[in-house]
């Protein structure tokens, strides 16, 4: 079963389990990024250990593409559904989070970035999506995973990143739609620009 953009946006988040924190993203507060090349859908290399000033990136499952099937059982699986949903939210909040002084947003996940410029294109995100596809990233952070039909996928979670360490993490993150105005909201409360 394949789904549209406009049929994922509209979803009855309580008709899905939701994540619990199993406090599997507890160390990542205050923790270093790994010095790790990711390939960007707008062709770049990043290294999120050599940026300066604040990152907001967004680490997710697996993006949905409408002419492909989502694994068996997604649905099933507590706060994997809502990539698109949560990737539209940031795009829509992009211009108020650079206005509370975010110099960079991201998405992640560990589809290679190929796969990830159709989603990037499809949804006109005004930023790049970071591939993760030999699981550097992961491993380095010692990320949240779940496998389903025999593939490792990251949980979802949000780090606000400041010149190089975890500043702070939403996790688990639910409903997905909603992330990116809680980001916002963090740095209006906690760090103005």
């Amino acid at each position: 079963m394949s789904m549209s953009s406009a049929s994922l946006m509209q979803v009855d988040w309580s008709r899905l389990p939701a994540p619990e924190d199993d406090g599997a993203a507890a160390h990542l507060a205050g923790a270093p990024l790994p010095a790790v090349a990711l390939e960007a859908t707008d062709g770049t290399t990043v290294r999120l250990s050599e940026l300066r000033g604040r990152t907001v990136l967004y680490v997710y499952p697996l993006t949905g593409r409408p002419d492909r099937a989502l694994p068996g059982g997604w649905e099933d699986i507590p706060g994997a559904r809502g990539c698109t949903p949560q990737a539209c939210a940031f795009r829509d909040h992009f211009s108020q989070l650079r206005q509370a002084g975010v110099a960079n947003v991201f998405g992640l996940s560990v589809q290679d970035a190929a796969y990830q410029r159709e989603a990037a294109d499809r949804l006109h995100l005004p930023f790049a999506l970071l591939s993760d596809a030999k699981y550097e990233f992961a491993s380095g952070m010692r990320l949240p995973t779940f496998d389903v039909a025999g593939i490792t996928l990251l949980r979802r979670l949000t780090m606000i990143i400041e010149d190089r360490r975890v500043m702070k993490v939403f996790y688990p993150v639910f409903p997905p739609d909603q992330n990116a105005a809680d980001v916002l909201r963090w740095l209006r409360d906690n760090h103005p620009a």
